[in-house]
């Protein structure tokens, strides 16, 4: 069943992610716990069609803002030992389809990182559209995914004592907490 952007109340165009009241988030596993993180520069654009299938999103988030809240851990993440933002600055998202399966939409796209690109796909829920108190007309969306770092080139890490266990994990939990605003 297609849903159309005037059904949900969206307009059909151009909707630019507001960078200011939107977050890119991750977390991963830390020898027992979960380091959570987030990228403070990013932008990017929802092309909403009327058929909201044939929507698409693209990304971009500049590495170098990664905040973990410990500048040494961000510096290393930095480094190419990890992410290796002297080569490689930015990784991308670019949406290939948008589908619903039972009540949960789903949004197909390519992330790329490190200059690898891999299939990913987010679970998307619709928050809402509205008006601002600046004359614009905003909408909301939350998508979480995860990947694996492996798949991107990321190979670091530390085994810890005994063999049985390594420093990071390597499953990568993001959440994307965005209002785009009607171009």
């Amino acid at each position: 069943m297609s849903v159309t952007a005037t059904e949900l109340g969206l307009t059909a165009g151009t909707w630019n992610i507001d960078p200011t009241h939107s977050e890119v988030t991750f977390s991963i596993r830390h020898l027992m716990s979960k380091v959570r993180g987030s990228f403070t520069e990013f932008s990017g654009a929802i092309e909403i069609a009327e058929d909201v299938a044939a929507s698409t999103a693209t990304a971009e988030i500049q590495l170098k803002s990664i905040d973990t809240r410990n500048a040494d851990r961000d510096n290393h993440v930095r480094s190419a030992d990890i992410l290796d933002i002297e080569n490689h600055p930015a990784m991308t998202f670019q949406s290939k389809g948008v589908r619903v399966e039972g009540d949960t939409n789903l949004l197909d796209g390519e992330l790329t990182i490190k200059g690898i690109a891999q299939p990913i796909t987010l679970e998307v829920e619709f928050n809402g559209v509205g008006e601002d108190p600046w004359g614009g007309t905003r909408a909301g969306f939350t998508a979480t995914g995860s990947i694996n770092r492996k798949d991107y080139g990321i190979e670091f890490n530390v085994p810890l004592p005994g063999g049985q266990k390594a420093l990071l994990g390597d499953k990568v939990d993001i959440t994307l907490e965005i209002q785009a605003v009607r171009a």
